[in-house]
């Protein structure tokens, strides 16, 4: 009996080695550029609500984190309102989604990591395999990451800005910085 105890007590740390995390859509920052010859466009989106979980021993993610598309902007209302309208038609399609399914890498129990997480990125109602390469830190109760990645807009469906005189770039160049406060199993 005492030898049944002991295997089932050496197994749980392998049950509770899930991570849950609760994304902050407050001190996240979801920023984007886009270069044309002439100049660099920047703006942001706002996270609308992000819940996560991984498992550091299997890679497995799951989870789904949410962008407002309609909050997108650049600091100039007409250029905001033709992506809204002709690029992104956030009318139509108002949230931009990321549901992770692995984690490559480890992702250290306290301190520094780099990682990639992979998963379905969903914009423009289309969804989309990508992989997203990333910089973590760990404490005990959160973990912050800084994410870098592209979005091919014109490769994935959505129309070109650019017009004769200005040509932009075919991708969208994204950068997040995300807190995830890490709940109890």
């Amino acid at each position: 009996m005492k030898r049944i105890l002991l295997i089932a007590l050496l197994a749980l740390p392998a049950f509770a080695q899930r991570i849950d995390l609760e994304v902050d859509p407050a001190t996240t920052k979801v920023q984007w550029t886009l270069g044309d010859v002439l100049h660099t466009v920047k703006g942001t989106f706002r996270l609308k609500k992000g819940d996560l979980w991984f498992d550091p021993e299997t890679g497995k993610a799951g989870g789904l984190l949410i962008v407002d598309a309609t909050s997108g902007e650049s600091g100039s209302g007409a250029r905001d309102g033709r992506m809204h309208k002709n690029v992104l038609e956030s009318a139509k399609y108002p949230e931009i989604t990321f549901a992770p399914d692995r984690v490559e890498g480890k992702v250290a129990n306290t301190g520094d990591s780099e990682v990639q997480f992979h998963g379905i990125f969903t914009i423009h109602g289309a969804p989309h395999e990508i992989t997203m390469k990333a910089k973590t830190h760990r404490d005990a109760q959160k973990l912050t990451a800084t994410l870098n990645f592209n979005v091919p807009y014109v490769k994935w469906g959505m129309k070109d800005p650019s017009t004769f005189i200005l040509k932009v770039k075919d991708f969208v160049e994204i950068d997040v910085e995300a807190t995830g406060r890490i709940r109890s199993n």
